[in-house]
C-alpha cells in the first residue's frame, strides 16, 4: 500500500493534515494523488482488458499459443491496427509480468547424435551463420526423441529452411533408421515443387546423415551436404533450438506424451501452426508462409 493510499484510508479518522505530517508527505502531493485516482482507474481497468486479450491470445483452446512471450504477443495485438490503436511493448511486458502470464520455459535438450567415424565427412559451409534470408537456398536439420508415457519413443526428423524459417520437411517414426532422415528432406522437396537443386543442408554426424543412401538422395536432388564439428551442438544451433521449442511448447512441462498417436496429432497440428501462424521474431514477428508470401511479391515487382 502506497503512502498516499493509507492517507486516503484513514482521513476521516486522524484528518488529512496530521496524517501527512506524521508519514512524511506533502499535502500538495496527496491532493494531486487524490485528483488522479479517477486516471488511475481508467488505466487499471485498461490493462485487465489487455490482460484478457493475451489470455486469450495463450489459450490453445482458443487457437491461442502458450509460448508466446511479451515480442510475439505485442505483434499479434498491432497486427493491421492503426497507428493510434497500436500498444507499446514495454507495457504488454509489464501487463504480462504483474498478471504472471508467461510463456513455457525450455526444457532440457536430450542428445539424439549417432557419430559413425567411418562415414563419409562434409565440410561446415555455414560455418554458424544462421541469419535469415532468401527462402529455399539453406536449410539445417536434426532429429529429437518424442517420449512416451509407455515409456517407447518416437522420433522426429526435420527439414528447416533458414531464410524464412519454414518447417519445409519432417518426418517421424519409431526408430532412427536412415528412412526417417531420407523421408524427411523428400518431404522438403515434394513442398518446393520438387526443386533443391544448389541448396545446402547441414546436419550434425549422426550416421543417419552420413550414410551412403542419405548421401545419394542428396546427389539426387541436387542438395549439398554440410556438416559442423564433432561434438559441437552450436554448430547446429537453430535446429536444436528448433527441436526444444518443439517439446517445451507439446509437453507443457509433463514428462511424456500419452501415447504414440497423441504425438503423432500433436505434431502434425504444431507443425501447421508454425508454418501458418506461429510468428517468429528473426523475420519480423510474422509466419514463414508470409515471409515466404511477402518475399514472391517482392521478386515479381522486381521482374
Amino acid at each position: 500500500m502506497s503512502r498516499f493510499q493509507f492517507v486516503e484510508d484513514h482521513k476521516h479518522v486522524w484528518g488529512v493534515k496530521r496524517l501527512c505530517e506524521v508519514i512524511d508527505v506533502a499535502r500538495s502531493s496527496f491532493y494531486a494523488w487524490l485528483n488522479a485516482a479517477a486516471g488511475r482507474a481508467a488505466r487499471a481497468a485498461a490493462d485487465d482488458e489487455l490482460a484478457a486479450r493475451i489470455r486469450r491470445m495463450q489459450d490453445p483452446k482458443q487457437g491461442g499459443d502458450r509460448a508466446y512471450g511479451a515480442p510475439r504477443v505485442t505483434a499479434e495485438l498491432n497486427d493491421g491496427v492503426s497507428a493510434g490503436e497500436r500498444v507499446n511493448h514495454k507495457r504488454v511486458a509489464r501487463v504480462m509480468r504483474e498478471h504472471q502470464l508467461v510463456g513455457i520455459r525450455l526444457r532440457r535438450r536430450v542428445r539424439t547424435t549417432i557419430a559413425e567415424q567411418s562415414d563419409e565427412k562434409f565440410p561446415d559451409l555455414l560455418d554458424r551463420d544462421f541469419s535469415t534470408g532468401e527462402s529455399g537456398r539453406r536449410y539445417v536439420g536434426d532429429i529429437t526423441y518424442l517420449p512416451i508415457q509407455d515409456g517407447t519413443n518416437l522420433y522426429l526428423a526435420t527439414c528447416i529452411d533458414l531464410g524464412s524459417r519454414k518447417l519445409a520437411g519432417w518426418s517421424m517414426a519409431d526408430h532412427m533408421r536412415t528412412e526417417l532422415v531420407t523421408d524427411a528432406l523428400t518431404a522438403a522437396w515434394r513442398a518446393r515443387g520438387g526443386y533443391l537443386q544448389e541448396a545446402v543442408f547441414h546436419s550434425d554426424h549422426g550416421s543417419v546423415y552420413t550414410s551412403k543412401a542419405y548421401g545419394q538422395l542428396c546427389k539426387q536432388y541436387g542438395v549439398r551436404q554440410s556438416m559442423g564439428q564433432v561434438g559441437s551442438s552450436a554448430d547446429n544451433a537453430l535446429a536444436e533450438s528448433f527441436n526444444a521449442a518443439l517439446k517445451r511448447e507439446l509437453l507443457e512441462g509433463r514428462a511424456a506424451f500419452a501415447d504414440q498417436a497423441s504425438a503423432y496429432r500433436a505434431v502434425f497440428r504444431w507443425a501447421n501452426r508454425y508454418n501458418t501462424r506461429r510468428r517468429h521474431s528473426a523475420i519480423g514477428n510474422i509466419a514463414p508462409n508470409e515471409y515466404e508470401r511477402r518475399e514472391a511479391d517482392m521478386l515479381r515487382s522486381a521482374a
